[in-house]
């Protein structure tokens, strides 16, 4: 199944390449906008656009990498699929190195293209998704004081409420106190909880006093 609202970018100089691809895709149930050249594409680009990026390896001025590099530093930029006419292993390397999901060579078989650009659209959705629980958890830590920032640094490293009061020179009611705030804001019940959500916002551990 295609997430519904995702769209596949479509990018090569050809124009008959362009087509036939697009009937493909478009048969296969996929929405998809054509492009001409890399500049294009990126005058048009928004990120909370979900979807994938057929892109073509080799295309005067502006290529497929030069394309995938001035993404690179984008948030939300989708999930690249290259596409060459012929075989070129440096490249091949290069665009996969540098994060891209799938390297096909044309003619394409149609099963595979689909096949392809579904994983593909599967995973940009992954990743979004991914990428919005990990701005809410973030934005749950921007609640925090200072101080219930400390302590949970302390909590997650594994240390005791009585460690942590002597570390930061109080008592360990006010730490149990704290802790029950960061607990409230953090919105979890366990200590598990707590630690999953802080080693994915990379809290992992306190400093040494």
């Amino acid at each position: 199944m295609t997430s519904p609202g995702s769209t596949v970018f479509v990018v090569d100089d050809d124009l008959s390449m362009r087509k036939a691809i697009e009937r493909v895709l478009r048969a296969a149930g996929l929405a998809v906008s054509a492009h001409a050249s890399a500049q294009d594409y990126l005058e048009r680009y928004d990120p909370n656009a979900p979807g994938c990026l057929l892109l073509d390896l080799a295309m005067p001025g502006f290529s497929g990498l030069d394309l995938q590099d001035a993404l690179a530093a984008r948030v939300g930029a989708p999930p690249i699929i290259f596409l060459t006419g012929h075989a070129a292993i440096p490249d091949s390397v290069r665009a996969m190195k540098h994060g891209a999901v799938e390297f096909l060579t044309k003619p394409i078989d149609d099963r595979t293209l689909i096949d392809a650009v579904r994983n593909a659209v599967e995973k940009d959705r992954v990743d979004r998704l991914k990428r919005a629980e990990l701005a809410e958890i973030r934005q749950r830590l921007a609640t925090l004081t200072p101080r219930e920032s400390e302590v949970l640094s302390y909590v997650v490293s594994g240390k005791l409420n009585k460690q942590i009061a002597a570390d930061l020179g109080t008592v360990e009611k006010t730490i149990k106190v704290h802790r029950a705030r960061v607990m409230e804001k953090m919105q979890v019940r366990s200590l598990a909880a707590l630690v999953q959500l802080a080693a994915r916002a990379g809290i992992t551990s306190n400093p040494e006093p």
